[in-house]
Formats: structure tokens, C-alpha cells, sequence
């Protein structure tokens, strides 16, 4: 039991520092290689979850460093008192990152390049975005999670399981807009603007049914004994558990435990 209670904290600390999130970036960036048959370097992947973690790990500092006060979320409140020495750590692995650019194909790089900027972009319009911020953090998400994959494919675009992208694009943004609700209150006193704090919890809780039920309604059309369709039976069903039980799950922020990791289910696609 003691062993457990240590696993799981160390557990949060790796949420806390978004490894998490950037681990499960590499896990669907080795899903959609499996989808689009691409053959991709471990430098590549490298690189991905690193860049996922600097932007994650900058966009809270960024959060953290406008909060005057001490933040009222966990995550914001470890930033403010972890500033400097992470800010450190995001310089170093920025510039370790750049170092793997020099291993990675041109292509990947020109296509990274355009997606950087896309991220930069967001970072300094974030605030005007409003609604429209968990729809472009998913799509961007999507898209950088899929950029390995994308750029070393011998398919064509016409012949990509698009259904599967839009069905990942949506689970993403799904997440996002549950984060949300569980931060309703959180943000309202820190600030901070997002879907749910412009159209209130009440309206956003029937958009995430009707999120759940559009997914429902791709799960069933692609209904078949692929991997794909196990994976996202499996991240759907975690994320319907968050949202239905929520009591249970805001408790030591269990949702965001749990909301993160479903990201580690694409690595299911390497054992099939």
C-alpha cells in the first residue's frame, strides 16, 4: 500500500510537470506512424515529446507569471513556485531540441517550422482566441502529434484514414472542453478565459453530451475489430467515466490524472 501511495504521487508530480502529456504526445505520434505506414527515426519522436513539453511547460509559466496572487489550481500554483528553475529546464531542453532538428529531414523540419509558428501565434493571441481556444490547441495538438508520421508516409492524402484523424481531433478537443468544465470556477477567480467561462457550465455540460454523442456516432459507423477502434472505445470510455462521476473525480484533480493519460492508449497500436 505504501508503495502504491509513492507511485501515485510521483505520479502527480509527472502530471504536474506535464511529462505525462508529452509522453502521451510519443505514444500517438507512433499510432498515427502505424496508420499513415510510416517509417520515422526515434529522433523524431524525441523531438515531439520534448516540443510538446516546452509548450505546455511555457504556456503555464505563462499562466502562472499573469496570476497576481497565489494561484488557486495546483498546476498554476507549482509554476508560480517552481518559476525559474523550470524556465531553466525549458531553455535547455529548447536548445537540446534544436540540436535533434540537425538529425531530422528536411521536410519534417520545414513542416515543424510552420507548426512552431502556429504555436507561437496562439501563445500571443490566446487571450483574444476565447472560445475558440480549446478548438485550436486540439487542432494543433492533432496536427503536430501527426507531423512524424505525415511527413514520412508513402500514402498519398487521398488515400489517409481521415476518419481516424477526425475521430483523435475530437477526443483531444473532448478533453480539453472537460478540463474546462472541472476548471470553471478556478479560472473565474484566476481570469482566465476559456469555452466554459463564456457560455457557463450548465450550456457547456450539454455540449460535452453532444460531444460524446457525435463520437458515439464516428465510433459506430467505423465499427470493426481494428486497433483503432478498440483505442478510442477505450480513451472515450475514460473520458465519459471523468464527466459522469465528476464527485469523485475533481478530487485531488483525479480528472486531469486520468484525462491525460488516456493518451498512452494509442501505444496499444505497437502491440497489434
Amino acid at each position: 500500500m505504501e508503495a502504491l501511495k509513492r507511485s501515485v504521487k510521483f505520479y502527480r508530480l509527472l502530471n504536474l510537470l506535464s511529462v505525462d502529456v508529452a509522453v502521451g504526445a510519443v505514444c500517438s505520434g507512433i499510432f498515427f506512424t502505424r496508420i499513415l505506414q510510416a517509417d520515422i527515426t526515434s529522433y523524431s519522436l524525441i523531438s515531439l515529446g520534448l516540443s510538446v513539453w516546452i509548450i505546455y511547460t511555457f504556456d503555464h509559466l505563462l499562466d502562472a507569471k499573469k496570476i497576481e496572487t497565489s494561484s488557486t489550481t495546483n498546476r498554476h500554483r507549482f509554476h508560480q513556485q517552481y518559476f525559474k528553475p523550470l524556465s531553466v529546464l525549458v531553455m535547455v531542453a529548447s536548445c537540446i531540441n534544436a540540436v535533434l532538428l540537425f538529425f531530422i529531414n528536411r521536410q519534417a523540419l520545414i513542416t515543424g517550422i510552420v507548426l512552431v509558428v502556429l504555436v507561437v501565434l496562439y501563445l500571443l493571441i490566446q487571450h483574444s482566441l476565447k472560445f475558440l481556444k480549446e478548438i485550436f490547441v486540439a487542432i494543433v495538438y492533432t496536427a503536430g502529434v501527426l507531423l512524424p508520421a505525415m511527413v514520412n508516409t508513402p500514402l498519398i492524402w487521398k488515400e489517409w484514414n481521415w476518419m481516424v484523424i477526425v475521430e483523435f481531433s475530437l477526443v483531444a478537443f473532448l478533453n480539453l472542453i472537460i478540463f474546462s468544465w472541472f476548471d470553471y470556477e478556478y479560472d473565474l477567480q484566476d481570469k482566465r478565459v476559456s469555452f466554459v467561462t463564456i457560455f457557463g457550465k450548465k450550456a457547456s455540460q450539454i455540449f460535452i453530451v453532444l460531444l460524446f454523442i457525435l463520437s458515439a456516432l464516428l465510433f459506430v459507423t467505423a465499427l470493426s475489430l481494428q486497433i483503432e477502434t478498440v483505442i478510442f472505445f477505450i480513451m472515450n470510455v475514460a473520458l465519459l467515466s471523468i464527466f459522469v462521476a465528476h464527485s469523485y473525480f475533481t478530487y485531488h484533480d483525479r480528472y486531469r490524472l486520468l484525462g491525460d493519460a488516456i493518451f498512452f492508449a494509442p501505444a496499444l497500436a505497437i502491440l497489434y
